[in-house]
């Protein structure tokens, strides 16, 4: 139990409780705008428990994570040998990178990209020129 007192989790605490004291609190004020008259707030009485309710959640889930036993670290690779020249062999630690293959070129050309490049370039050519005016 002495983890849960460590500085890291003692900020842990006083935010949980600090986010639970808040959220029953506007849930209170909630409760007596709506006693006051103001419908909407009915919604808000039981939407500010339902969040404090979700950080009790969070917290039991984390402290719970804490307890559970971790698996054991992986053993150390062993130490790698020179050879008879001193030289370490290299071992890659990450795969290689694959280049991209190269996009596959197409000899037709599309005849309604041609087409809507022609009529990009003729309004390119003249900004004040309206669509309705292309002649293609």
């Amino acid at each position: 139990m002495a983890r849960f007192l460590s500085p890291r989790w003692l900020v842990r605490h006083a935010v949980a409780a600090g986010l639970v004291a808040a959220f029953l609190a506007l849930g209170w004020w909630q409760v007596r705008r709506a006693a006051g008259g103001n419908v909407l707030s009915y919604a808000y009485a039981v939407e500010w428990p339902l969040f404090a309710a979700f950080v009790v959640a969070l917290w039991t889930r984390e402290v719970r994570a804490e307890l559970r036993p971790r698996p054991p670290a992986p053993a150390p690779a062993p130490p790698v040998q020179p050879d008879a020249r001193g030289y370490v062999p290299f071992t890659a630690s990450r795969p290689e990178r694959v280049p991209n293959p190269e996009p596959a070129s197409n000899p037709e050309p599309d005849p309604d990209l041609a087409a809507y490049n022609r009529y990009l370039a003729w309004l390119g050519a003249d900004p004040s020129r309206r669509p309705a005016d292309y002649p293609g």
